[in-house]
């Protein structure tokens, strides 16, 4: 380790989780395995990070002042979604240690500034188009064509804050949906498949890659991801660079996801970043000798990074909310398959497309991973 490095947060020590969904809670349970205490903040109470955590603080993102007090109880502070205001990424880095840095956060949490930073840093993304009006909509058809996809600039997930623009007779509707000020035009790429690789890096500059995964979406919702993705070695490579080399351009601290698109022509594009643990990376808890969540403890606290290896072919599908309008699904008809595993996030309420828990089979191939996660989806509901 260089002598310039801040020396190692060991175990025993307190880690401040900044948001308290389910990554967070499953951050909590791999931290606590290493040894270290956890304190979440949020403006909720019994979150899925807070059932599982040593200390649950429940204040708003924008009362600073807790937000120091939380940061002076802790050793070094991470997030768990990247919707946390830039305001209070700052007020906790005077207390404690802030991993990623949360200028990394402010750029990926807006989707102009994240498109606009890649491609100043020479990175492949869809072209796109700033837009603060109905006139710059309009015209912004007529330059990238239609159809075309209006995203709010900020705050946006699970396909949230977005429409498909089909041509410019519906920009005024279009417009009008979003309500906002500021949103994105991206030119609407033909792609064959949806990739995402997930990159772990430590203080020292050491980085390790999961994937490439392929991800599926229903209704803007990740739905299905098969790991390892059913792609040419040649091409898995590229997207695993591609990853990597914007992890250490953007000097990345911690586990960071790169969502590309692969083209027609096999060209890859980077469609959005998430400086966290992400939903198609929940394979590695159960497939991989270290889960993402284990290398963002080791990133944050500048332990040695662990092995990204797989050991078997997974598949993942998302448990939503819609399961439950019948009544309480049938977990034992799930797990009658020994190769599948439940992952429940301790939500309190079930709603329609609504994230509240995973499954995710291990076999000896993929499609039979595939199919055994399908199966064990559909014997939930009874079918």
């Amino acid at each position: 380790m260089s002598a310039s490095l801040p020396p190692p947060i060991l175990p025993g020590a307190t880690i401040g989780v900044l948001g308290s969904g389910q990554l967070g809670r499953m951050f909590t349970i791999a931290a606590r395995a290493l040894g270290y205490r956890v304190h979440t903040f949020s403006p909720d109470d019994d979150t899925p990070t807070g059932q599982v955590a040593d200390r649950e603080v429940c204040r708003s993102y924008d009362d600073l002042d807790a937000v120091r007090q939380f940061a002076g109880e802790v050793d070094v502070i991470t997030f768990e979604f990247e919707n946390v205001p830039s305001a209070t990424a700052a007020a906790a880095a005077e207390r404690a240690p802030v991993r990623p840095a949360g200028a990394l956060l402010e750029l990926t949490q807006h989707r102009l500034r994240e498109k606009g930073g890649l491609r100043a840093r020479g990175f492949p993304t869809a072209r796109f188009l700033p837009i603060r009006s109905l006139a710059d909509l309009e015209g912004g058809l007529r330059e990238l064509g239609a159809p075309a996809l209006l995203k709010t600039a900020g705050w946006g997930y699970d396909g949230k804050g977005q429409a498909l623009i089909a041509g410019v007779d519906e920009a005024a509707a279009g417009w009008r949906s979003l309500a906002t000020d500021e949103a994105i035009l991206e030119e609407l790429v033909d792609f064959e498949r949806e990739l995402s690789v997930i990159v772990a890096r430590g203080q020292d500059g050491g980085l390790v890659t999961y994937g490439p995964v392929e991800n599926h979406h229903v209704r803007g919702i990740l739905d299905l991801t098969l790991a390892p993705a059913p792609v040419e070695a040649g091409l898995a490579a590229r997207a695993r660079e591609l990853a990597a080399e914007v992890a250490r351009s953007l000097e990345l601290c911690g586990v960071l996801c790169a969502e590309l698109f692969v083209t027609a022509r096999g060209d890859l594009l980077i469609n959005e970043l998430a400086p966290r643990p992400h939903n198609s990376g929940h394979y590695t808890i159960d497939a991989c000798v270290t889960s993402q969540f284990e290398q963002q403890v080791r990133a944050v606290c500048g332990l040695p990074l662990g092995s990204p290896e797989q050991v078997r072919p997974a598949a993942m599908v998302n448990l939503l909310g819609d399961l439950w309008a019948e009544g309480t699904p049938r977990w034992a008809a799930a797990l009658a398959d020994p190769r599948v595993k439940l992952h429940l996030y301790g939500k309190r309420e079930a709603r329609p497309g609504r994230k509240m828990g995973h499954l995710c089979a291990l076999a000896a191939s993929l499609d039979e991973a595939r199919d055994a996660a399908l199966a064990a989806r559909r014997a939930l509901a009874g079918s």
